[in-house]
């Protein structure tokens, strides 16, 4: 005779009533095509079970289920962690919260809120506030990329040096707590709590509606591509050096948003300026910029949405892969000098890949998001003006790719003194993740973990701990 259920999937199964499509287990045929979908498929993930809930009276029985039979918690909105942490990120005991049954949208047309269900993806958020009054708000571009951890990890894009993060545009949440108690969260209701979930959320409850601050569409955008083809990547240093004094400059027009990407063809400077072009040319901005101009184009803010995600796609795709990533923040005084830059691009020329798919971007940040105070939440990279981030895919992925990532990020430490990284480029090798994650926000953290989530329920393998 055949194993009969657990107590796990005894209870998660009485929740569901008999609902299909509720929940599955490892046990089931396609769990992991179906119901798993891990991202990064060079973390093998397993999770105890994977539910998907249509409600937030679901969400709160399945934690409740989690904790009776001592089990942990993650919630999943797009599922796009570099770490699989959706998923457990490797480790046993593990109960995968699937919210892509949270798909409501509403917008108060007094107060140009709206109100989004927390497995929305990004491209989805584009086009209904579009339809809800040509409204939009600040966050990333990969279109299936989910709200729920994007907007409560920081959620940057390029629109974010002029109207901020995306977590800087949520005004409440309602989320289920460690407890099992559907909550509201605001800055007057539960705003420890609130704090928390603008930066660290996974680690305190599972988000399920968003009530956000939305601002009108830009009229024009001008979105810009530079391309540069050379031998080596020792020949691009220059171009960077100057596309990095650009993006440093403390007085660069705040609708200015670019990265720098090194490819093993060469480099692309890509971005985008919110504004008419004749306000794009006054700004100086393409006087700035050395090399050859392939393509200038003006669009509306849907077409630019689509211009941007398809950029992306190059190099973020949403495809599963075996990947590897590195990332680091760096202040303006901890930006690397010519020499370094130099040293740099010509010691990547010397290196052996492991594969012909690696780049690296350099994104600019800062403008508006340093406006907010440190501690204003628990997102702590409000003094960053750039970060990079490395990516090598790999079918399967090399020991050699991974070690030529590492030692470029070993390159790029030797020349600046810069600390921490964004929690959105999760690095599961990294040595004190949670100090820089969150820097000098952590503590805080812990005390609000405490409180709110003393046992751990809510955790993943670089989750805030609780203070003692």
């Amino acid at each position: 005779m055949g194993q009969g259920p657990s107590a796990l999937e005894t209870c998660i199964n009485g929740i569901a009533n008999g609902r299909s499509g509720f929940a599955a287990y490892p046990n089931q045929p396609l769990y992991q095509l179906s119901w798993v979908k891990p991202y990064n498929l060079d973390i093998k993930v397993v999770p105890e079970a994977v539910v998907r809930p249509k409600d937030s009276h679901d969400v709160a029985e399945v934690i409740k289920c989690a904790t009776k039979n001592g089990y942990k918690v993650q919630a999943k909105s797009g599922g796009h962690s570099f770490g699989n942490y959706g998923l457990g990120g490797g480790q046993d005991g593990v109960i995968t919260i699937d919210l892509q049954n949270f798909q409501q949208f509403s917008m108060d047309n007094k107060t140009w809120q709206a109100t989004i269900g927390a497995g929305s993806r990004l491209g989805h958020v584009t086009d209904r506030l579009h339809d809800a009054g040509g409204r939009a708000m600040a966050h990333g571009v990969c279109p299936d990329v989910g709200i729920g951890g994007h907007a409560t990890i920081g959620g940057l894009g390029p629109m974010s040096r002029m109207w901020g993060s995306a977590l800087d545009h949520v005004v409440e949440v309602e989320v289920v707590t460690a407890d099992g108690k559907i909550q509201r969260a605001s800055a007057t209701q539960n705003s420890d709590l609130f704090w928390g979930l603008r930066g660290a959320a996974s680690s305190l409850g599972v988000i399920t509606e968003f009530v956000v601050r939305t601002h009108p569409e830009p009229a024009n955008v001008v979105q810009y591509t530079y391309n540069f083809i050379f031998g080596k990547s020792a020949d691009v240093a220059s171009t960077y050096s100057a596309w990095q004094d650009l993006i440093s400059d403390p007085k660069l027009d705040r609708r200015f948003g670019s990265e720098f990407i090194l490819n093993p063809t060469g480099a692309i400077v890509t971005g985008t300026f919110y504004g008419t072009e004749a306000e794009y040319r006054a700004s100086g901005i393409p006087d700035r910029l050395p090399g050859k101009k392939d393509w200038v184009g003006n669009n509306d803010w849907l077409t630019a949405f689509a211009h941007d995600a398809q950029n992306e796609a190059l190099y973020l795709s949403g495809l599963a892969t075996p990947f590897y990533s590195k990332s680091l923040a760096f202040r303006r005084e901890e930006l690397i000098n010519t020499t370094g830059i130099a040293n740099i691009f010509k010691w990547t020329d010397s290196q052996e890949k492991g594969t012909p798919l690696w780049f690296i971007i350099f994104d600019a940040t800062g403008g508006a998001i340093a406006d907010v105070p440190q501690n204003a939440t628990a997102y702590s990279h409000r003094d960053k003006v750039m970060f990079y981030q490395s990516y090598g895919i790999g079918i399967p992925l090399s020991g050699k790719t991974k070690n030529f990532l590492e030692n470029f990020h070993g390159q790029v430490t030797k020349w600046t003194g810069a600390f921490g990284t964004y929690a959105g480029y999760v690095d599961p090798k990294l040595k004190d993740a949670q100090v820089q994650y969150w820097g000098d926000n952590y503590e805080e953290l812990r005390r609000v973990k405490k409180r709110w989530d003393p046992k751990e329920v809510f955790w993943n393998p670089q989750s805030v701990k609780p203070a003692e």
